[in-house]
């Protein structure tokens, strides 16, 4: 398991993320813990969360993807408003000059900024995703034969 999980090269990896992602075989193990002989556990609240932020940020590019869909959304939240601001403005009337067009510019432009930020944190996410040279499967077993005329062979099993 050493091999497999060192031999990517990555730098700065989450081991319990990785080590998972490698695809050993898990099972649970129940077991009833003894009380910490010696010191306190240097593992509080506030490490955990960051662990499990380095965990979420280091295996996946959704968080990017959810500043893409926010984007979108805004944006197409700020089109619905603007269309129901001009027919509620042709029915009844201007109430509050300037109001509605401010709101529709910032609501516009705010969602077109976070779309632009989630298309460029895509491309980042893709060109990080590309430096840690994570293979595009693994090889879960490898069995060597010798063929016909003494010629050595490799066959491999599962891929993941």
């Amino acid at each position: 398991m050493y091999r497999r999980a060192t031999a990517e090269g990555e730098v700065g990896r989450n081991s319990k993320a990785l080590f998972s992602w490698i695809g050993f075989k898990k099972i649970e193990f129940l077991y009833d813990r003894d009380p910490r002989v010696a010191g306190k556990t240097k593992w509080n609240y506030s490490r955990l969360i960051w662990l499990a932020i380095d965990g979420i940020t280091s295996f996946t590019t959704m968080p990017l993807r959810l500043a893409t869909y926010c984007g979108v959304l805004t944006s197409l939240a700020a089109i619905i408003y603007a269309i129901g601001i001009i027919v509620r403005t042709l029915v009844r009337g201007i109430d509050v000059p300037g109001y509605a067009s401010t709101m529709v510019v910032v609501l516009l432009l705010g969602g077109v900024q976070l779309l632009s930020l989630g298309i460029i944190g895509e491309y980042l996410g893709r060109v990080f995703t590309q430096t840690k040279h994570r293979p595009n499967y693994l090889i879960e077993e490898e069995c060597v034969s010798k063929g016909e005329g003494g010629a050595e062979t490799q066959q491999h099993g599962a891929a993941r």
